[in-house]
């Protein structure tokens, strides 16, 4: 959402329709002639720029997106994988708290060899921003990155549309995450389905490496991987989506392969920012994001097409 700052002409109208009007009353009653000044009656204030109605939760501080915890309760829903079909089941993390009305909905997918306990840290991570978090299993340990996308995609739908949180999420603000091989589904699945509002692979392994994306894209690196270095997938990630897609690489400093598969400051920090800019629309979080932020001792590099 942008605010638009230029000057509104309609009250220019109005103050000279109002100035008209009271120089036809004064004429009207006294037949003389009238002297407009700044005393006159004040114009009716201008209405205040419309809120965002997505924004969920108080505004933002370093200190409210690196805490372990956000501003919601959160409770979790088991999902059995014989429940569902077309993935393995997983846990649906929720706000308790329906006040601030539907949330934004994001599904995460483990990578080659895992399980949804790898990355279930983020689940309570980021329902606590204000999301439904669902963090999935795999059918097999050994699904490819294209089965692991289309797989994310059947996790999405059954959140929008079976879910026992149905109710609470808006299946217009939709978004996808994934580790390693979850990580390359992640950005397949985004590639098939350009109306999600996000998507973040987390040190992301696919043999592809052009992906054709409109879905804003944070692509999350680490440099001393040696399972799918940022040399030869990463890098190639970022700098061969369009050039004019709202786009981020992020570099673990000193970090591995497995670096998402623990609680992680800095991943969930620029998720959550990624995250609530873009399902939710929400620019309070935009300065983490843009001006991009200077390499330090938790990133190695960060390349952006700020402004978004």
């Amino acid at each position: 959402m942008s605010i638009d700052t230029t000057p509104h002409t309609g009250r220019t109208r109005w103050a000279r329709a109002a100035g008209t009007l009271l120089a036809a009353a004064a004429l009207a009653l006294g037949g003389g002639t009238v002297a407009t000044s700044a005393h006159a009656a004040p114009l009716p204030a201008e209405p205040a720029a419309q809120d965002n109605p997505h924004e969920r939760g108080p505004d933002p501080t370093e200190d409210s997106i690196e805490a372990p915890r956000g501003h919601f309760d959160v409770d979790e829903d088991d999902v059995s994988s014989l429940s569902v079909t077309g993935f393995g089941g997983g846990t649906i993390y929720y706000p308790t708290d329906t006040s601030e009305g539907r949330f934004g909905a994001v599904a995460i997918s483990p990578g080659y060899t895992a399980g949804e306990s790898t990355i279930s840290w983020l689940g309570p991570r980021l329902a606590s921003q204000g999301f439904v978090v669902f963090t999935i299993d795999t059918m097999t340990r050994y699904d490819q990155p294209n089965s692991r996308g289309r797989q994310l995609e059947r996790a999405l739908d059954y959140l929008v549309d079976d879910s026992s949180v149905a109710d609470r999420i808006d299946p217009d603000r939709l978004a996808l995450m994934g580790h390693s091989m979850g990580g390359g589904g992640t950005l397949a699945a985004a590639e098939d389905n350009p109306d999600l509002q996000a998507a973040i692979p987390l040190t992301g392994w696919h043999t592809q490496k052009t992906f054709d994306l409109e879905v804003p894209t944070l692509v999350v690196g680490a440099e001393n991987d040696s399972v799918a270095s940022v040399r030869t997938h990463s890098i190639p990630f970022y700098e061969n989506m369009p050039g004019g897609l709202d786009k981020a690489y992020l570099e673990l400093n000193n970090a591995n392969h497995f670096a998402p598969n623990i609680s992680n400051t800095t991943i969930a920090k620029y998720s959550i920012s990624w995250l609530k800019r873009f399902v939710d629309d929400d620019l309070r979080y935009d300065r983490f994001l843009c001006p991009a932020p200077g390499t330090d001792w938790d990133i190695s590099d960060y390349r952006s097409t700020c402004p978004y």
